[in-house]
């Protein structure tokens, strides 16, 4: 079980030893002499600043005593002769005792900490927030599984302590502190774990504040129903950026046209399922037709009306087919004309490349159309073009980490 220390607390180290560093060196150029070294007081620059050095290393024992020069440059220097060798000391000390024990060391004194399982781009999300209204909360980030690279980007940018390992352990349960941890954030890759890590903890911490994020949303509404999911805080990335993307941009569009609205859903995995659930919910009343295209699109219909996440209330129209093909599109116009009002229409399939071209073909020919185009993370040329010609380019990941909520922020 590999751990890996906040850099943060390693930075006062680095700025005592260059203050340490600079009080030998100017203290030496300000012409205090060294008892063992009479002939440093006419060296140069470089041999001043190496014998500054040396002080970390031998600590003076070689080089005398300081004598002459200015008292405050004196003072300076003994400052030096006497911090350099304890800094040292120091980072030795705790060095040794990291190798011997470092769980116990590093782990002890976690309280109030929050727990977080997975090191993919969720956590990044979601430690760039947290870290903007929490930024001195201990957080301690838990995974099978961390590359090196990802690892030194979580330390050095969120200032957080890795831990390699299982979660759903109970030994590392404990040693983790999680009766002490103000939240548990579980946003791995792998739902099952994800459930049946939650289950384990409240088992034993019962009062733990949890918070799940389930990728598949079938398995999600599957689970809405468990004891588990009514204790825990369930979330899908895609549902928090759809509720968001309705709530904050479709319903000011809705009530700003007079008449009922189109929209057209070109994309019907996750994202467009979500949409079109945050639709029903907020806006039914506002909406006249719904256009659901898609690869799959006949399928995904299917499972969404076995979970019952499709209502009534509008005409709902399903395509099948690539939003890339034209043929698509060709059928579509047949039976809805999108040169009426102003049309809602979102490219939100997972190809950004698709979005986008697609995006720029439909304002070229429908300029009355409200047109959204989805990019995974956010994308400078995504907002240029969109600038350009006045198509919405929205970033699931912007979406997501702007609607977290305020609890699951420290």
């Amino acid at each position: 079980m590999p751990l890996q220390r906040s850099p943060r607390r390693t930075n006062w180290r680095w700025a005592a030893a260059l203050s340490l560093f600079s009080c030998a060196l100017f203290g030496l150029l300000a012409g205090v002499g060294l008892t063992a070294t009479p002939d440093v007081e006419d060296a140069g620059l470089l041999t001043k600043a190496y014998y500054s050095l040396g002080l970390f290393v031998v600590g003076g024992l070689d080089i005398g005593m300081p004598e002459g020069g200015p008292l405050y440059a004196r003072i300076m220097l003994w400052t030096a002769f006497f911090g350099a060798p304890l800094l040292t000391a120091s980072a030795v000390i705790e060095a040794v005792i990291r190798m011997m024990a470092p769980h116990h060391w590093q782990l002890k004194r976690l309280r109030n900490h929050i727990i977080v399982v997975g090191s993919g781009e969720l956590t990044i999300s979601y430690l760039r927030m947290l870290r903007r209204s929490a930024p001195d909360t201990t957080v301690v980030v838990v995974d099978s599984s961390i590359e090196l690279v990802r690892a030194q980007e979580l330390e050095q940018s969120f200032g957080v302590v890795t831990v390699v390992g299982e979660i759903s352990h109970e030994f590392l349960q404990r040693q983790l502190a999680v009766e002490r941890a103000s939240r548990v954030m579980l946003l791995g890759d792998n739902d099952f774990q994800a459930f049946e890590t939650a289950s384990k903890i409240l088992r034993q911490f019962p009062d733990t504040p949890i918070t799940l994020h389930c990728h598949n949303l079938r398995f999600l509404r599957a689970m809405q129903e468990t004891s588990v999911a009514r204790v825990c805080a369930t979330f899908n990335s895609y549902h928090l950026a759809a509720a968001s993307l309705v709530r904050d941009r479709l319903i000011r569009h809705f009530q700003r046209t007079r008449a009922q609205d189109v929209v057209i859903l070109a994309g019907f995995g996750r994202f467009g399922q979500t949409i079109l659930e945050e639709l029903q919910d907020q806006a039914i009343n506002e909406i006249q037709q719904v256009a659901l295209i898609d690869v799959d699109a006949d399928r995904r219909v299917l499972v969404a009306e076995e979970q019952e996440k499709l209502g009534a209330g509008y005409q709902r129209l399903v395509f099948e087919g690539d939003i890339s093909n034209p043929e698509v599109w060709q059928t579509l116009v047949s039976q809805m004309d999108l040169t009426l009002n102003e049309p809602t229409i979102i490219l939100g399939t997972g190809s950004t490349e698709d979005n986008l071209r697609t995006a720029l073909w439909i304002k070229r020919r429908y300029p009355n159309a409200l047109v959204f185009a989805r990019t995974n993370d956010q994308s400078v040329l995504a907002q240029e073009v969109g600038a350009e010609h006045n198509i919405n380019c929205i970033s699931i990941k912007q979406l997501v980490e702007d609607n977290l909520p305020a609890d699951w922020l420290g």
